[in-house]
């Protein structure tokens, strides 16, 4: 690993230490495993990327809960969401799981959750929507909520 590489902090389910995980090794979905406990480390430091194929999978039959990022390309606003997004995904890696939809390339899934504008962000409990923010929210506001059900 090379010394600018960025880390992530990511807390073990199992024993409750920090360990620092390279970005490189969770994006190319290596496992890690705590340098404590030796237990396997929750690999969604980083926002995972859900297509109307996957969402079923992904989120809806997820043990965690999610929180969705319905997003475009071209939105400037989904862009400045960008890094509160990944800061809350480190933060809460193994509590929440963090996804994000492009909505230009996956349009079933927004339009099953009648989306009509966006960013919107809506976190999932047990498969099923417990809440919704439209627009740019604040990072302490999204924790919040998310911290309710966690």
């Amino acid at each position: 690993m090379n010394a600018t590489a960025l880390l992530h902090p990511i807390r073990c389910s199992s024993c409750g230490s920090t360990n620092l995980v390279s970005e490189e090794r969770l994006r190319e979905h290596l496992a890690p495993v705590c340098g404590e406990c030796g237990a396997e480390l929750p690999a969604s430091a980083l926002p995972i990327t859900v297509t109307d194929a996957d969402f079923s999978n992904q989120v809806e039959t997820s043990p965690l809960p999610v929180l969705l990022n319905m997003w475009a390309p071209w939105c400037v606003i989904c862009k400045i969401l960008w890094p509160v997004i990944d800061q809350i995904a480190t933060e809460l890696a193994g509590r929440v799981r963090v996804a994000k939809l492009n909505i230009d390339e996956n349009q079933m899934t927004p339009a099953r959750f009648n989306v009509r504008s966006i960013p919107t962000l809506i976190i999932f409990k047990d498969g099923r929507e417990v809440d919704r923010m439209l627009g740019v929210e604040s990072k302490l506001e999204i924790l919040n909520r998310l911290n309710r059900l966690i």
